[in-house]
C-alpha cells in the first residue's frame, strides 16, 4: 500500500491509507497548485 508522496514543491504528503493519500494530494494540488489535477491512478503511480 502506498501512503507517501513527495510533491516537487517540497511538500511531503502522508496518508493513513491510499484513499487518504489521494484525498490529501488532491487537496494540496487545489490549494498550492491551482489548475493542476491528477487522478487516483496518477497519484498512486508516483507515490511510495
Amino acid at each position: 500500500m502506498k501512503t507517501r508522496l513527495s510533491c516537487p514543491c517540497g511538500e511531503q504528503i502522508v496518508g493513513k491509507d491510499e484513499d487518504e493519500l489521494v484525498e490529501l494530494t488532491q487537496r494540496h494540488l487545489a490549494d498550492a497548485h491551482p489548475g493542476m489535477s491528477y487522478g487516483r491512478d496518477e497519484i498512486l503511480f508516483i507515490a511510495t
